[in-house]
C-alpha cells in the first residue's frame, strides 16, 4: 500500500490550502484515514481523521472549525481541506491509514499501518 500527499505549500495567515492523498495497492474504501503534522522541534501530532464510510469525522481541538476532513472512495483520495491558517499551522502534514482490525484510538499514532511520506505546509504571518 502507497500513499502519496500533495498539495502543500506557502500560503499566508488567514489563506487556505486543500491536501490530498491517493492511496493505491490496498482497498482505500475499507481504512480509517487520518492526517498527522510535525512542526519544528516538535513532537508527530494528531490533526483529523476519518471514517471508512466518510460518516464518522475527528478532530484536534486547534483546527476545528477550520480544518475539515473528506474523502472520495471511488477516486481513494482523502483530503484535508485547511481554511484560517495560522502561522503555528507550519508542518509536514503526513496522511495515514489503517485496516479495520487496526486497535487504538484514531488520534494515535502508532494505530496507523500506512503512511505518506509528507507535505510541507508553511504559513507565513
Amino acid at each position: 500500500v502507497q500513499l502519496q500527499a500533495s498539495g502543500g505549500g506557502l500560503a499566508q495567515a488567514g489563506g487556505s490550502l486543500r491536501l490530498s492523498c491517493v492511496v493505491s495497492g490496498g482497498t482505500f474504501s475499507t481504512y480509517s484515514m487520518a492526517w498527522f503534522r510535525q512542526g519544528p522541534r516538535k513532537e508527530r501530532e494528531f490533526v483529523s481523521a476519518i471514517g471508512w464510510s466518510g460518516g464518522r469525522t475527528d478532530y484536534e481541538d486547534s483546527v476545528k472549525g477550520r480544518f475539515t476532513i473528506s474523502r472520495n472512495n471511488a477516486k481513494n483520495t482523502v483530503y484535508l481541506q485547511m481554511d484560517g491558517l495560522k502561522p503555528e499551522d507550519t508542518a509536514t502534514y503526513y496522511c495515514a491509514g489503517r485496516e479495520l482490525m487496526d486497535i487504538g484510538g484514531t488520534s494515535y499514532a502508532g494505530s496507523y499501518r500506512y503512511w505518506g511520506q509528507g507535505t510541507q505546509v508553511t504559513v507565513s504571518s
